[in-house]
């Protein structure tokens, strides 16, 4: 188990591609990391990783746990070791990246922030799964269905790529929450905080995975997606 280590499988330029199928399996990505983020097979759904257990957000604001043989595309996981920085009261969600973005000179660094507690309000969205032939991730994204909940408690889970690896990760913060009750989440739009502690995670090591078995990721001709920023900032807005 190595926590300095944060481990992604494909990259948000497949996605953007439309490479939606998945191509590792539940059980093979929690050999890599205990806690993350991703997407589901066909695009189906917001992933959350937490204690070992992986949560499905679907387009229909059902939360599922998935089973060790389902396939995922893309997620990005580690082992958790996040060490507690600091208390965030009534704080809206710009000020609060601001707050974490500042904490340590870190921008050239991946890390990943969980924010624990109580939420004045959360605005969460998940997209609808995709069948084939797949469009690309802004097209699809399109379709999302929005969610928002007020005076929730949860787990708002988030990772940090410097703007470097934008493309193979989000450049700047991706981030996705869940309920403490596990009735609400998904990747997160907006959020306001009641009173939540902040802790950090940095990593000195970033392994990125292939999907090497996938015919369709070997055949793809990125010079025909040159577009990948402008898709990944439509796509996660």
């Amino acid at each position: 188990m190595n926590q300095n280590l944060l481990y992604q499988h494909s990259t948000l330029a497949d996605l953007t591609a439309g490479l939606f199928t998945g191509t590792m399996s539940v059980a093979e990505l929690l050999k890599h990391g205990d806690t993350g983020i991703g997407t589901g097979d066909g695009l189906d759904g917001e992933l959350i990783i937490l204690q070992g257990t992986l949560y499905q957000v679907t387009a229909s604001g059902d939360v599922n746990v998935l089973q060790p043989n389902d396939q995922v595309p893309f997620a990005t996981v580690n082992f958790a070791d996040y060490q507690p920085e600091t208390r965030i009261q009534e704080q809206s969600r710009d000020a609060t990246l601001q707050q974490i973005a500042a904490a340590h000179p870190w921008q050239n660094l991946f890390y990943s922030f969980q924010l624990k507690g109580q939420f004045s309000r959360v605005k969460t969205r998940s997209v609808h799964k995709q069948t084939k032939p797949y469009q690309t991730l802004e097209q699809a994204a399109k379709e999302q269905a929005v969610f928002e909940k007020q005076d929730v408690s949860g787990t708002m889970l988030g990772y940090y790529a410097p703007q470097l690896y934008n493309g193979v990760a989000v450049g700047g913060f991706h981030y996705h929450f869940l309920a403490d009750d596990h009735d609400f989440g998904g990747h997160v739009l907006d959020f306001e905080v009641a009173d939540a502690e902040l802790s950090l995670e940095p990593f000195t090591d970033f392994q990125e995975h292939f999907p090497v078995n996938s015919q369709a990721f070997l055949n793809l001709d990125f010079n025909e997606h040159d577009d990948v920023a402008s898709q990944i900032k439509n796509a996660e807005q």
